[in-house]
């Protein structure tokens, strides 16, 4: 156990002199995004603020605050009197475990004591995605005519054709886009680089608004999608031209721009794409974080079972061809790509 003295001035100092430094390291070394980096700032001046109220740091008052499993309980309470939520806390302990883990290294600290403080179990959350009807409703919905009619119709074609996050949307750049090759390049969190195919229609509706529509924007920026001012557009902008639209194609679900990128995934999938390839185009690292996917197409999968099983007592008089109709509805491409022939075995078939 260590003993601790009331000082709050030197536990936050210190917290800030290598907080700083962790942070450029994440920024510049890791290739972490802003937005993350910022998380991870506001984690730490919490950290900062508990240790002025808690006074923690060792009794010769020349070394660094430490840490024991007494302060780290002592932590979660406060964190969750103030009432951070399971999501909040969660990335808090994942950044003073980082945190910790990156000053042990320096040798600021002995040992990281946080290695092996586990967060709250987050529930699983499915995504909440577009039907394929409501996509095309929504890719239609820019009038096609105007220069911003024109642009918002070809950004909403690629983030679904290429499953972009809003961040890589924004900071697109022409040259990410190979029309020779029909590829477009996108950087994901920590800045990696990967290459998505895009179909046709992307590509021509690319080329079309690069040649003829972003020009009169009058460019300030090298960002591919422009605002009136000629600068690139925010995360906030996309993010409200998604709701305009979604609006005017009549689709009441609560979308954002991630909605996209969880339909690319989600229809690739259920039309018979495997979990690798998908992994690979979205940019995963972990396969795991794909695999949230496939829990979508199963609950799917029993929607219809329930509602189309001739057994079932609430599906009514309905036939094997009305099954595959309503899955052939809802995948892209035939029922079979994604549950088999419905319909029974075939003569031939064991």
């Amino acid at each position: 156990m260590i003993a601790v003295t009331r000082s709050p001035d030197f536990s936050q100092t210190w917290l800030q002199v290598h907080g700083v430094r962790w942070l450029d390291m994440l920024l510049a070394e890791r290739g972490l995004s802003t937005h993350t980096v910022d998380a991870y700032r506001q984690d730490l001046r919490s950290l900062g603020e508990f240790c002025e109220e808690s006074g923690i740091r060792p009794s010769d008052g020349e070394k660094p605050p430490l840490f024991d499993d007494q302060s780290l309980l002592l932590f979660i309470v406060w964190l969750r009197r103030r009432g951070d939520g399971h999501r909040t806390l969660a990335r808090r302990l994942s950044c003073l475990r980082g945190f910790l883990g990156w000053c042990a290294e320096e040798r600021l600290i002995e040992g990281n004591p946080a290695a092996l403080l586990d967060g709250p179990k987050l529930p699983q959350l499915i995504p909440n995605v577009l039907t394929v009807d409501e996509v095309r409703a929504l890719l239609a919905a820019p009038d096609g005519v105007s220069p911003l009619g024109r642009r918002d119709r070809t950004m909403l074609e690629l983030m679904y054709a290429a499953g972009l996050r809003v961040s890589e949307v924004t900071g697109l750049k022409p040259l990410d886009v190979d029309f020779q090759r029909g590829v477009v390049r996108g950087f994901g969190k920590g800045r990696k680089e990967r290459l998505v195919p895009l179909h046709d229609r992307a590509v021509d509706l690319l080329r079309a608004y690069l040649a003829e529509c972003r020009p009169l924007f009058a460019p300030q920026t090298d960002a591919f999608f422009l605002n009136r001012s000629g600068t690139g557009l925010t995360r906030q902008a996309v993010w409200k031209i998604i709701k305009k639209h979604a609006l005017a194609a009549g689709i009441v679900k609560d979308i954002s721009p991630h909605t996209l990128r969880h339909s690319f995934a989600t229809h690739l999938l259920e039309g018979g794409a495997d979990l690798r390839t998908v992994q690979l185009l979205l940019g995963h690292s972990d396969l795991a974080a794909t695999e949230l996917y496939t829990h979508i197409g199963v609950r799917r999968l029993r929607e219809v079972f329930a509602r189309c099983h001739p057994r079932n007592s609430e599906s009514g008089n309905v036939t094997s061809a009305d099954f595959e109709t309503d899955v052939a509805e809802k995948v892209p491409g035939s029922s079979s790509d994604f549950l088999g022939d419905c319909s029974g075995p075939k003569r031939g078939r064991a």
